[in-house]
């Protein structure tokens, strides 16, 4: 007969006077960790003890009980209770729930002091999601929560965010199959169904990064950076019905705005209101844009105004400016880092004094009566207006001097005044529809357009390095000249046998206009155009009596509106349109100027993005411009996704790797002695990035031979 199974006794609980009660040496616990004794403390005085402590008598040298009560194992809530009485905020003779463990135990009380604080079970965070969650349905306030468990509101609002996540990815988390930095990720978008639509399609891949997580949810929303939501600004966003999703657990620079329809309808509202304003300035015709094209005032004459001179209070203010910012600069002149009260106080006068330097035009009305004006958003998302340009059909008719030749146009005979208002045309140009999806393995050439857009970044990246190599600008004029003197090419018309023909781009990205280059240009020009004197003789005067190094800069900047390392379509039937041994010639002579100015497309600015590059191209082009630029461990991250996905995830991964496509790399020396034993003999080897054909017009449009480009 098995043998009866012996019962056990549980120790008795009594309530014992705090000052009964001593901290005991015993207690295991020596590392401060976890929530602190003060913030204990004062949970204790909201809510009271949730937890009795252990305590065992304390014997005197003869085993006899001495009517205090040691604490082995509670000793947080002790200290905690200590600072309460402390505070007289609890009587030192309180009762305290107390379980009274038996003095002659074969249990140590070092084992009861270990065993209370290891087999305790934290809380997974889930469920304290969920508690908090409970809490806020239940009337609580963000705020009140917080000060109820003494964290920061933050804290609270983190983990609310994290409770309303789909509930399918909550199980999954519980079930430990994502972390919490995913799920954190994943709270950056409200929509539960799009949630489950992204862990859908990473759930099996290699990656699952929670950069990638954000970056799909975010996919079809507009930054707050993006100048559009820079020039509307969130409030206008917002009071209109807008939605801006926020991330609580990273910067997200102002988050995202997932309206973008109604942005652009936002944008295009305010633009017109602007273009309205500048139309009521008597303009014949304004043009109004998010942004517009790098040569939109191609053909197009830019009439000089007179700047409006200082007026006597304005001179003060500058005088004054400058004098602050002079003090302050020496006052800190030796400080390693300026303080930050100083710093921004400086960036204020630097930005009042460029305001200041910014005059106003004032325009002649009959030029104002057949002359326009552009308005677009410029990089920061600051309104930009550039006014005075006269279109070839507006200009005046030429008058007829008496001896019958023609006179210079003039504003002797203004068109006259269209009765109606200014016209304004308010465009906010759109994006072409994304290529679908191609699963084709073989890697296929760059699309045509594709080609030209990034020649015409090397062309303008070009023409800024030229303008700043006087001596190189020098050399290539001279050659020019001699070519021509010595009819070594084909003749030219005009007197001198010289000159420059500023080259526009047929095809150009997006982002030409507000890239480096593009910007270094334009401020170049503007200086250029500030000092030079409106009437000829003056300007013949001034020229010749500039200082030498003066006058090669100017020829520089000259000199490179020339340069032209575009590729373009080629006439194969003899037309007057662009031959392929003019080609080859236009893109080896690039090559050959690229080297002699060290361009560098890299430091130009250039890098690879879903618009200008990877989004244009092929999966197999992608995934080979990763492995290029990052290594094959990266490219075979990417053959699970889609093309949409895999360009923007091939963008991120190429960010500051340097590469390059093919149409913009350094030209290499064989490559360019390939090219020149080419030309000699009437052919040229087809580039790999030419080779073959992107669809079927491109199949009609080049051959397989006699066409090079420059790497």
């Amino acid at each position: 007969m098995p043998g009866a199974v012996q019962k056990i006794t549980l120790s008795s609980s009594r309530d014992i006077p705090f000052n009964k009660l001593v901290l005991s040496q015993s207690n295991v616990r020596r590392v401060k960790a976890g929530v602190s004794i003060e913030d204990l403390a004062a949970s204790i005085a909201r809510r009271g003890l949730l937890q009795g402590l252990n305590v065992r008598p304390v014997l005197d040298v003869g085993g006899q009980e001495t009517g205090m009560f040691e604490v082995p194992a509670g000793g947080r809530r002790f200290r905690a209770l200590e600072l309460l009485v402390k505070q007289k905020r609890l009587a030192k003779t309180a009762p305290v729930p107390c379980v009274l463990r038996d003095p002659s135990s074969a249990i140590l009380a070092e084992e009861d002091s270990l065993a209370e604080n290891i087999e305790r079970a934290p809380l997974h965070p889930l469920d304290q999601f969920r508690a908090f969650q409970d809490l806020r349905l239940k009337g609580q306030s963000e705020g009140e929560i917080a000060a109820a468990f003494f964290i920061p509101v933050n804290v609270v609002k983190q983990r609310l965010r994290l409770a309303a996540v789909a509930p399918a990815l909550l199980d999954v988390y519980a079930e430990d199959g994502m972390t919490l930095q995913q799920l954190m990720a994943f709270s950056v978008s409200t929509d539960e169904a799009r949630q489950l639509q992204v862990w859908e399609a990473i759930r099996n891949a290699w990656s699952k990064e929670p950069y990638q997580i954000r970056r799909m949810l975010t996919e079809s929303t507009v930054r707050a950076a993006d100048k559009r939501a820079v020039f509307v600004g969130l409030e206008a966003y917002e009071a209109a019905g807008g939605n801006v999703m926020r991330d609580l657990f990273q910067a997200d620079d102002g988050g995202w705005l997932q309206d973008a329809v109604l942005l652009d309808r936002l944008v295009a509202e305010k633009l017109e209101v602007v273009a309205a304003e500048v139309a009521a300035e008597g303009w014949k015709w304004v043009e109004a844009a998010v942004s517009h094209p790098y040569d939109v005032t191609r053909g197009m004459r830019e009439i000089a105004g007179t700047p409006v001179g200082l007026s006597g209070e304005e001179r003060a203010s500058i005088e004054a400016l400058t004098a602050e910012h002079a003090a302050l600069e020496a006052e800190h002149e030796g400080a390693e880092e300026l303080p930050d009260a100083v710093d921004e106080r400086l960036g204020e006068i630097e930005t009042a004094l460029k305001g200041l330097d910014r005059r106003p035009v004032l325009h002649d009305p009959a030029d104002i009566a057949r002359a326009g004006a552009f308005v677009s958003i410029d990089a920061e998302g600051a309104i930009s207006i550039a006014r005075g340009f006269v279109r070839p059909e507006d200009e005046a008719p030429a008058a007829i001097d008496a001896d019958g030749g023609e006179a210079i146009q003039g504003r002797e005979t203004p068109a006259p005044a269209d009765p109606a208002a200014p016209r304004t045309v308010i465009g906010i140009a759109g994006r072409p529809p994304e290529a679908e999806d191609d699963e084709e393995e073989a890697i296929r050439p760059l699309p045509e357009r594709l080609v030209m857009e990034l020649t015409a970044h090397r062309t303008l990246a070009l023409r800024d390095a030229l303008a700043s190599n006087p001596h190189v600008a020098l050399t290539a004029l001279l050659h020019r000249l001699v070519t021509d003197t010595f009819q070594r090419g084909p003749a030219t018309g005009g007197c001198l046998e010289a000159g420059v023909r500023h080259v526009f781009f047929p095809a150009q990205a997006a982002d030409l206009k507000d890239s480096l280059s593009a910007r270094a240009v334009r401020e170049r020009e503007q200086a250029w155009k500030a000092d030079l004197p409106r009437e000829d003789e003056a300007l013949w005067a001034w020229l010749d009596a500039l200082d030498p190094a003066i006058r090669l800069a100017l020829l520089a900047h000259c000199v490179s509106y020339g340069v032209n390392a575009l590729f373009e379509k080629t006439d194969r039937h003899g037309g007057p349109g662009l031959s392929r041994q003019g080609l080859d010639r236009r893109l080896a002579e690039a090559d050959r100027l690229a080297r002699a100015v060290r361009l560098d497309m890299v430091e130009a600015g250039w890098t690879p993005s879903v618009d200008n590059y990877l989004g244009r191209v092929t999966k197999p082009r992608i995934v080979e411009a990763v492995r290029e630029g990052v290594g094959e461990p990266a490219a075979q991250l990417l053959g699970h996704l889609k093309k949409a996905e895999m360009a923007k995830e091939a963008e991120r991964l190429l960010a500051g790797s340097g590469w390059l496509p093919e149409p913009l790399r350094h030209a290499k020396a064989e490559a360019v002695a390939g090219t020149q034993a080419g030309a000699g003999e009437g052919t040229a080897a087809l580039p790999a990035f030419l080779a073959g054909a992107d669809d079927e017009e491109s199949e009609r449009e080049f051959e397989p031979a006699q066409l090079s480009a420059a790497e």
